[in-house]
């Protein structure tokens, strides 16, 4: 079972790097590039939407989010593109993955304004 999950997920994350090189491929079609930006930008942050120490719903991302993702933007790749881009994502996998700081303060800026914004709201309930 374990030996499984291991496999999907090396497997996800060659299909993460396929989108990776898909993305900047001058052949791929805009709205395809869009969405491959985004789902790969989530997939190599540092930091995700939803932290994992959340029970259950830490995960969800990771289990459900990335692999539908991933899924629906090489559904709008062009084939001869991603098999271009099979050959450098196995290249590149020997390398390590790149992270995206970008995406990752994006997100912890988000909960830092959750955090204020809840913290506003019950100090008015609490107060007023």
């Amino acid at each position: 079972m374990i030996e499984k999950i291991r496999i999907w997920a090396k497997l996800l994350k060659r299909k993460v790097f396929v989108l990776y090189f898909a993305y900047k491929d001058n052949r791929t079609p805009w709205y395809a590039k869009v969405f491959a930006v985004c789902v790969v930008a989530y997939a190599f942050s540092p930091i995700d939407l939803i932290p994992d120490f959340i029970p259950l719903l830490g995960y969800l991302d990771d289990v459900i989010l990335v692999p539908l993702g991933v899924a629906l933007a090489l559904k709008m790749m062009p084939k001869a593109v991603i098999q271009e881009c099979i050959v450098k994502a196995e290249d590149r996998l020997k390398n390590g993955k790149p992270k995206n700081w970008l995406v990752g303060s994006l997100i912890i800026l988000v909960w830092i304004m959750a955090f204020l914004w809840i913290s506003f709201a019950a100090y008015r309930y609490m107060f007023y």
